[in-house]
């Protein structure tokens, strides 16, 4: 099949690849750009595990054509961390034990982010129903909710540059 040129903005960061039209984006991450984070779990949408954003709004990739994506901001698991500051989400889950095999974490952080940013302050039950598609096998979801919250309490550092009352 013939390959066509495309430019994937993923992370902040814009990669040229060439990929057959029928190529899906979980493929292009894992094998083009080498980003391994989202998982290949069920092939069909069921299991959340190779959840991205795309442009904030999480999305499965084992289901998206790749070339189909040129002017969307994608973000991976790779993407959340900002430098070497883990994302309060990604701390929660180290803290609270939420990533038991690690499988279904990215996908599970990625939903999170996208609920944290349309919801700072969700209840459990809210929580609950973002992360309904996506599925972990190894925990009861106890240490997935308990690590949601952490990230929830976690105090925001300021924007660079700005400053506090009395600095």
């Amino acid at each position: 099949m013939d390959k066509e040129p495309i430019r994937l903005r993923v992370n902040g960061q814009g990669f040229d690849v060439s990929v057959p039209p029928n190529k899906l984006l979980l493929d292009v991450l894992r094998e083009d750009l080498r980003l391994t984070g989202s998982k290949r779990g069920c092939d069909d949408s069921s299991c959340g595990c190779c959840t991205v954003l795309v442009d904030g709004t999480p999305m499965l990739s084992c289901v998206m054509l790749a070339a189909s994506y040129p002017e969307a901001d994608i973000t991976t698991i790779e993407g959340v961390a900002e430098g070497d500051q883990l994302h309060p989400l990604q701390e929660g889950f180290c803290v609270e034990g939420g990533a038991q095999c690690g499988f279904c974490t990215p996908g599970i952080i990625l939903v999170a982010k996208a609920l944290l940013a349309e919801n700072p302050n969700p209840t459990r039950q809210q929580i609950a129903e973002a992360i309904s598609g996506n599925l972990c096998r190894c925990t009861g979801y106890k240490q997935i909710y308990a690590s949601i919250e952490h990230a929830i309490k976690k105090p925001r550092a300021a924007p660079v540059g700005s400053s506090t009352p009395g600095s």
